[in-house]
C-alpha cells in the first residue's frame, strides 16, 4: 500500500506562518491549519484573535488541540526530508519543545514564547517573529523561572537597590523609585566585575604558588645549609680529634721516653752501688779475718799492710725522681688550644664567606645626617666637618649627635655590608630601628633601639649593650662587617681581614632597621678619617 505522504505534495503540509512543515499542527474553527506555536505567537502579538489566512475573527480565543492525523503525516514528511538529522538531546541538555518522537537538542530558548527550539524549529520562529520583540537566550530548562511571579512578564530589568531581576511592570510599581538597568547592562557590569575578581583570585593563587615555591626553595637551601654545616663541623671536629690523638700520642711517647731515661739512670746507679758494695764486702771480710787473730806480732804487722779503703761516694742526695713534670702536659694543652683557635678562625672564615653572599648596597641618607657631618657625593663616606651646615631641621635628621643612617631599611631577610674604619680611634657602627629618638643627646643600647659596637680611646672596643661589654680584640679591625638576620633576631659584627667574630646581639625585631654610622669627634686631629662603606669582596 502506498505511503499517504508520497501521494501529497509537501507544500500542503506547510504552515502558512512559518512556511515550514507543520510542528504540532492545530486547526482553527475556520478550518485552517497552523503550527501550535506559530498561531499562538501570532495571537499573542495581536489585539484580536483572527485567522491569518481568512481573517475570520474569534471573539473568544479558541481552545486548540493537536490534529493527530495531520501531525503523523507531517512527521513522516519531515523524516523523508531528513529534517531530523540534528543531534538528539543528551542527558543534561535542553530538548526542543516542538520535536515529536526523538527530541533534538535545543539551541535557543524564547522568553516570550516560553519555549526552547532546535535548529530546525528556530529558523521558522525567527522568520515569523523577526518584527516582534521575542527574546532569544541560550537554551534553559527552567524557562518559567524567567518570568516575574507577580506579573507573569519576562524578567528584563535589574534592580540595583534590591539586587533582583524584575519585569517592566515592576519598574512602574514596586521598583518605581529604584535604580534599574537592563539585564544586558547589569550582566556586562557584573561579568566585568567577575572577571576582575577572577583575575584577583588567579593573582592570589599565583602569589601563593610563588610563596609555596619560595618556601620550598628556602627549605632546600636550609637542607643544603645544614648539609654544609654538618660537613664543616665534621671537618673541624675531625681536625680537633686528630690533633688531640696526635698530641696524646706525642705526650705518651714523651712520658715513656722520660720513664726509660729514668730506668737507665737507675740501672747505672744500681750497678755503681753494687760495685761499691762488692768492694766494701771484700774489705769487711779482710778486716774480720784480721780481727780474729790472737798473734800480737802478726796483727800489728798485717794491719798496716791492708789496702786503703775504697773511695766511697756520698749517696745521700742521689735520687731517682718518680713524679713527671706537668710542663709537658701544659705544652701539649697549649698546642691544642692553638689548634682550636686556628680551627675557630677557619670556622669564622667559612661563616664570614657565607654571610658575604647576603651583601647589600648600602648608601648614606643625607636627610638623616647631623648638620656637622660631611657626606660624599656617592653616599659611601662620612666624616666630621669643621662647621655646622645650614640644613633643614626635618624630623628624621640627627641633631646634634654626629650620626647618619642608611637609606635602605630592612624588615625581613638577611643583609650584610662592610665599613672601613682604618686607623680611626673612635667610631660606632651597627643598626637602629626606625622610631629612634634623633634629637638631643641619644643613648646607645638595644633598649633605646640601637644595636652597635664601637671603638674608644684608640684601643678599647665596646658592645653598646646593657651593661656595656668590653671586647678584648687581639687585632685592631681595619674593616668591620655588619650582618643582620632580621627573622633570626641577630646583629653580628666581624673583623673582615682577620676573619674573626667580634660580637653578636640577639633580640626580637618588630620594626624596620636602618644601618647606623657615627665617625665621632676629631680627638685633636687623630680621628679625622672618614667611615667608608666599601664593596664586599671574598675573604679568600
Amino acid at each position: 500500500m502506498a505511503n499517504p505522504s508520497s501521494l501529497l505534495s509537501e507544500e500542503q503540509f506547510q504552515c502558512s506562518i512559518c512556511l515550514d512543515i507543520f510542528t504540532r499542527p492545530v486547526s482553527t474553527p475556520c478550518g485552517h491549519n497552523f503550527c501550535m506555536a506559530c498561531i499562538g505567537g501570532y495571537w499573542d502579538s495581536s489585539a484580536v484573535c483572527q485567522c491569518p489566512l481568512c481573517k475570520e475573527t474569534f471573539y473568544r480565543r479558541p481552545d486548540l488541540r493537536i490534529n493527530t492525523t495531520l501531525k503523523e503525516i507531517s512527521e513522516k514528511i519531515r523524516t523523508r526530508l531528513n529534517l531530523s538529522e540534528e543531534r538528539s538531546a543528551q542527558p543534561g541538555e535542553v530538548p526542543c519543545d516542538f520535536c515529536t518522537g526523538r527530541k533534538l537538542r535545543a539551541v535557543k530558548s524564547c522568553l516570550v514564547c516560553l519555549a526552547s527550539y532546535c535548529q530546525i524549529h528556530l529558523e521558522p520562529h525567527q522568520r515569523v517573529n523577526m518584527l516582534m520583540r521575542h527574546k532569544l537566550i541560550e537554551p534553559v530548562s527552567d524557562i518559567e523561572d524567567r518570568l516575574c511571579k507577580k506579573h507573569q512578564r519576562v524578567l528584563e530589568v535589574f534592580c540595583r537597590e534590591d539586587q533582583i531581576c524584575v519585569c517592566q511592570f515592576c519598574t512602574e510599581t514596586d521598583h518605581r523609585r529604584h535604580a534599574t538597568v537592563s539585564l544586558e547592562e547589569e550582566f556586562r557590569r557584573k561579568k566585568a566585575q567577575l572577571r576582575e575578581t577572577e583575575a584577583e583570585v588567579q593573582q592570589k593563587i599565583q602569589d601563593r604558588l610563588k610563596k609555596v615555591e619560595e618556601i620550598r626553595q628556602a627549605v632546600e637551601l636550609s637542607r643544603l645549609g645544614a648539609q654544609r654545616e654538618t660537613e664543616d663541623s665534621e671537618q673541624v671536629f675531625r681536625a680537633l680529634v686528630c690533633s688531640i690523638v696526635r698530641s696524646q700520642a706525642e705526650l705518651l711517647e714523651l712520658i715513656e721516653e722520660k720513664h726509660r731515661a729514668a730506668e737507665r739512670r737507675a740501672e747505672g746507679l744500681i750497678e755503681e752501688l753494687e760495685q761499691e758494695i762488692t768492694e766494701l764486702v771484700k774489705r769487711c771480710t779482710e778486716l774480720e779475718q784480721l780481727s780474729h787473730t790472737e798473734d800480737h806480732i802478726h796483727f800489728l804487722q798485717s794491719l798496716p799492710a791492708l789496702p786503703p779503703p775504697p773511695h766511697s761516694k756520698d749517696w745521700a742526695d742521689v735520687t731517682v725522681t718518680s713524679d713527671l713534670s706537668l710542663e709537658n702536659l701544659r705544652s701539649v694543652v697549649f698546642k691544642l688550644e692553638e689548634t682550636l683557635r686556628e680551627e675557630l678562625k677557619n670556622l669564622y672564615g667559612i661563616e664570614l664567606k657565607r654571610i658575604q653572599q647576603c651583601a647589600v648596597d648600602v648608601t648614606l641618607d643625607p636627610n638623616t645626617a647631623a648638620p656637622w657631618l660631611i657626606l660624599s657625593k656617592d653616599g659611601k663616606q662620612v666624616r666630621l666637618g669643621d662647621r655646622r651646615q645650614a640644613l633643614p631641621d626635618n624630623p628624621e635628621r640627627f641633631d646634634p649627635c654626629f650620626c647618619v643612617l642608611g637609606k635602605e631599611g630592612f624588615s625581613s631577610g638577611r643583609h650584610y655590608w662592610e665599613v672601613e674604619v682604618g686607623e680611626k680611634i673612635e667610631w660606632d657602627l651597627g643598626v637602629a630601628r626606625e622610631s629612634i629618638n634623633r634629637k638631643g643627646v641619644i643613648k646607645l643600647g638595644p633598649e633605646y633601639g640601637y644595636w652597635t659596637v664601637g671603638q674608644r680611646n684608640g684601643n678599647k672596643y665596646w658592645a653598646n649593650a646593657n651593661p656595656y661589654v668590653l671586647l678584648p680584640l687581639p687585632l685592631k679591625p681595619q674593616k668591620v662587617g655588619v650582618f643582620v638576620d632580621y627573622d633570626g633576631g641577630q646583629v653580628s659584627f666581624y673583623n673582615v681581614e682577620a676573619r674573626s667574630h667580634i660580637y653578636t646581639f640577639t633580640d626580637t625585631f618588630t620594626e624596620k632597621l636602618y644601618p647606623y654610622f657615627s665617625p665621632n669627634l676629631y680627638q685633636k686631629g687623630k680621628n679625622t678619617a672618614p667611615l667608608i662603606i666599601s664593596p664586599v669582596c671574598d675573604t679568600d
